[in-house]
Formats: structure tokens, sequence, C-alpha cells
């Protein structure tokens, strides 16, 4: 099937009018000096053992690969009587793997809960068995997914970024805010927010442990990931699709596929998302696709607040993940250490200990199983949860970071909400598609 009308590729800022959706810029004052202990309060999520007993609940896999399969595994994990019990992909040979992987865990998913193909999500979406569906396709087709799973009233995991345009991000605020209306239950894949070590420093913090905040750095710099070698018989999309983290059309960029998580949390810290971004870029190192190989972006919050954000996949540089932030008496990694201004030791999240009595390094329940317990424990308990807005004011954040990158212009947060900006095809299908990516050139690249 040929595919005629390439990709669309309104650039980066055309302005629409927005229907009823307000600005997602929020109002809460960088101060550091809550005085709150209350988890409810802070707005934070309960860290459990386990997900409480409850009814049995089902869920359906939307995208089995590596990480689908992987939150699949968590979900499961996470509680008592859960179970996967249909599977989607746009690939059969990933559907098949899919099946023969839980199989090995005695957990036989019937052929007629399987589907593949662009429309596989919405057969499984149909199926009257399902209650909740796991979303952890690329994420150009998650706004389409979570759309589709509130319009047949499943509960929801989603993976992160949530979209890769503002066009994507407002669908996902619209869902969101219909799921809210029915009592529909979302979490995201942003399981910082569910770490145990980071709630705690972030109580410290909201408590005033480190002053008035004043500046902040976050950085996500690795090694070049995964490609894959174009294989004789695929076609235009079955290449990129295959390909995806590298295309931004399909993943947003690794600012949006990794970085998010750093910015997630200056965001989360600060109580807000920046109004503006200064950034650039550049790319001499990848082989595939279009993206840039590192980003550097000045995130402007207002108040005199600034936070550096970076991030690079190059091989053979100096490697580091993580956030730092900066207040008047003192500053914290953010995940387990506060310190005073004269560097000295604070505060210090306590690890668990092993049997011989030492402290050790790691939880003892993972986030990315914790995130999962907090969805179970929402459904059974009534005690409700939507991170959808949350999260796509996040991945919004890292679409701003990244469009002032492209273009080498200033960005608001304004402006990046309400652009026309939408990476995909007009319509998704298999066959030939127009492949002239043009790499953005920062001070040549248009914002309109």
């Amino acid at each position: 099937m040929e595919n005629n009308k390439g990709l669309n590729r309104r650039r980066f800022l055309e302005s629409t009018a927005l229907a009823s959706i307000g600005l997602l810029g929020a109002s809460v004052a960088i101060s550091g000096c809550k005085k709150a202990n209350n988890a409810k309060i802070l707005g934070l999520p309960p860290i459990l053992k386990a997900a409480p007993k409850g009814k049995k609940l089902r869920a359906g896999l939307v995208g089995v690969g590596n990480r689908g399969t992987g939150a699949a595994l968590n979900f499961i994990s996470s509680g008592p009587d859960l179970h996967i019990v249909a599977l989607a992909d746009v690939f059969q040979d990933k559907v098949d793997a899919g099946r023969e992987r839980f199989a090995k865990l005695k957990m036989e998913i019937p052929a007629e809960n399987c589907f593949s193909g662009f429309d596989a999500y919405k057969k499984l979406m149909a199926l009257p068995d399902v209650d909740v569906v796991i979303l952890a396709t690329p994420p150009q087709f998650r706004p389409e997914h979570l759309k589709e799973a509130v319009l047949q009233n499943k509960h929801v995991f989603m993976e992160k970024p949530v979209a890769v345009d503002p066009v994507g991000i407002r669908s996902i605020i619209a869902s969101g805010k219909k799921a809210e209306a029915i009592g529909l239950n979302i979490v995201t894949g942003t399981q910082r927010r569910h770490q145990e070590d980071y709630i705690e420093t972030y109580k410290q913090v909201a408590n005033g442990a480190i002053g008035k905040l004043v500046s902040a750095r976050a950085f996500w710099n690795q090694n070049h990931v995964w490609f894959r070698t174009r294989e004789e018989g695929w076609d235009d999309m079955t290449y990129m699709v295959r390909n995806w983290n590298n295309f931004c059309w399909l993943c947003g960029d690794h600012i949006l596929d990794t970085h998010i998580h750093n910015i997630d949390v200056i965001n989360w810290f600060v109580g807000r998302p920046p109004v503006s971004a200064v950034g650039y870029g550049g790319r001499a190192r990848r082989i595939t696709g279009d993206q840039y190989d590192f980003f550097s972006v000045d995130f402007d919050y207002g108040d005199g607040f600034f936070s550096h954000s970076m991030c690079r996949e190059i091989d053979n540089c100096a490697n580091n993940t993580g956030e730092f932030i900066m207040g008047t008496e003192g500053y914290t990694n953010c995940v387990n250490t506060i310190w005073n201004l004269d560097g000295s030791v604070k505060w210090k999240f306590e690890y668990p200990k092993d049997e011989n009595g030492n402290e050790t390094s790691s939880l003892k329940i993972p986030a990315y199983v914790q995130e999962h317990m907090h969805l179970v424990h929402s459904i059974r308990t009534g005690e409700y949860v939507n991170e959808a807005e949350t999260t796509a004011n996040s991945t919004l954040t890292a679409i701003m970071g990244r469009t002032s990158a492209y273009t080498g212009k200033k960005v608001t947060w304004e402006e990046i909400f309400k652009s026309d900006m939408d990476l995909g095809p007009e319509k998704i299908e298999f066959g030939s598609v127009d492949m002239q990516f043009e790499v953005p050139v920062p001070g040549t690249a248009h914002k309109a």
C-alpha cells in the first residue's frame, strides 16, 4: 500500500486556537518552604509492600517489545490475582514472541486475544474482559491509544513520554480529563515519582530542608543506543517503526525518550513547568534516523530560577544521569542526600540493610513495580490517581527544549502549548514513505 502523502512536517510553532483546554502553567510558588508531612497533602503515592487483594484484574498489553513485556511482568508481580490476557502489536512476530514468553510463565494467552497491525489496539481494547491496558508502543501512538482506552472504559498504565508534539499533548490532557470524569485511573512511567528514596527526599525539600530553591541541573548522558539495520523486504514504514527510537516523529528524540525522567524530577521538585527555554544541540555521530546526538537547554522557571538540562548519546564519553537542586540553605541530588552549603551531609535516606546488617544501595521493591502497585491499589481501594496531565506537562517541557535546540530560538511555554506542530504522517500505514528527513540546523530552522 503506497503512501504518497509523506510525513506531515508542520514546523514547530504554528499557532492554533485552543478549545476548552487551559494553559498548563501551574501557579505553585518556588519557595521550597512548604511545611507539610502528609503524603496526600503533597500529592505523593503510597509506598507499598504489595498491591492489596481485591477483584481479579485482567490486563491487555499494547506494544509487545522489551519495555512493554517488562511493564507487563512488573504489573503481574505487583500484587495478587493480576493477569495478562491479551496482546497487541503492529508486528505479528512481536505478538508471537510475547505469547511464548508468557506461556513459559504459565500464563497462556489465547490466540483470539492476540492482534497485530496498526489497528490491533482497537481490537484488544474492545475485549470486554480486559480491565486494564498497558500502553508501551513508540510514543507517537500514545495519544490515540489513550483516547481509545478511555472510550472503552479501561484503566491505564502508559509509558513515558506520552506524546511527541503539542497536538498529541493536548489530546493526552483531554483524554485524561475524560478519564477523571468517569473514574478511570491512569499511572505513567515516570517511575522516580514512585521511588521511595526520591519521595523521601522530596518531602525534606518540601519542608524547607534546603531553603528557597535557586537553581538546578539535570542530565542524562549515555552511550549511543541501539539502532536497526534495514532488512530485505522491509518497506519504509516497517523499517521506521522497527527502528523507532531513531526517528523524531516516532520517539520525539532522546530528550523526550530518556531525559524526560530528569526533566520531570525538576518540574516535580519546583512545583511547576518552566516558562521558556533557550537551547542548542547537534548531530555528528549518528548513522540512522534524524535525531540529534546531544542537547543543552536552559529552562527559565520564572522568579529567577533556572535549570540547566543536558543529554547526550555518544559512545566513549563521560556518562552520568541525575539531578541536582540548589537552595539558599543547602542542596540535594533529589534521590537520597541533602548537603549543607559547606558540603557536610545534612540528611541521608536510609536504605534497607542486608542479612549482615549492612546498608544496601537499592530499594526492596523497584520503582518499576511500585508504579504498578499504585495503579492496582487505586483501582481496588478507590483512592483515585490520574497522572496523565502531570506527565503531559513534563513531556511538553522536553518538547519545548527540543524545539529551542532545533531552531536556536527562545521558545515560551504559551507558544509551544498552542503550537500546531504535528510530527506524524496524515495516515499511518505500511508502504513507502517520504524518507528525506532534514536534520534541523539551529539558526536556520524556522519556528513556524
